[in-house]
């Protein structure tokens, strides 16, 4: 082999190492850095944690795919509590979901399931947050959701407020699977027409 075809031969190694790493980059980027919103869909809400990992998306192989999961656990906790909590431990991932989480669950759910019920596609104020079947969790990201490595800010969207709200999630780069790291989407929303005095 000549000089020449051996640094064509060089470089040819080196331009498919470099090609290689730009798509395996570009695809780790897909959906990121932009608006884009994802909606999946339940035929049933999970009653316990065994129906929750049986579900596709328990896979937490993207934060897309993690975020509803904290949506369906959320809409457990007013019937039962305990399964609420078994589940958010299980997408908490290594870290416990801890007393100081479940005392705020407590403040912010009790009395008030109809926050998490928001999340569900068709419930509004109007129906009492009623949501249609099968049910359905939009999921979205914004320019700014991906900016820090391994975190993700997602956002759902409630039938009772104007703008979506944030989930953060946190990315264990050993297994590639995304946690929930802060439950941020349970403020105030409109009150069910059936509880509000001036509707």
């Amino acid at each position: 082999m000549s000089f020449l075809e051996s640094l064509k031969t060089i470089a040819l190694s080196a331009l498919k190492k470099a090609s290689k790493k730009a798509v395996d980059n570009a695809l780790q980027n897909i959906g990121k850095g932009r608006n884009y919103t994802e909606k999946f869909t339940f035929i049933d809400l999970p009653q316990n944690l065994e129906e929750l990992k049986a579900l596709p998306e328990a896979k937490l192989d993207t934060a897309f795919k993690t975020t509803p999961l904290v949506i369906l656990a959320l809409n457990r906790y007013e019937a039962d509590p305990e399964a609420a909590i078994a589940m958010l431990n299980f997408l908490k991932g290594p870290e416990d979901f801890g007393g100081a989480e479940q005392s705020f669950l407590k403040d912010r759910l009790s009395g008030k399931g109809y926050k998490a019920r928001s999340f569900l596609g068709g419930a509004t104020a109007d129906n009492n947050y009623t949501p249609t079947t099968p049910y359905t969790v939009a999921v979205s990201e914004n320019p700014y959701s991906f900016d820090e490595e391994n975190w993700a800010t997602m956002y759902v969207t409630s039938g009772g407020a104007d703008n979506p709200r944030p989930i953060k999630l946190r990315k264990k780069p050993s297994t590639g699977e995304w946690f929930l790291n802060d439950i941020q989407c349970l403020g105030d929303i409109r009150l069910p027409k059936s509880e509000d005095k001036w509707a």
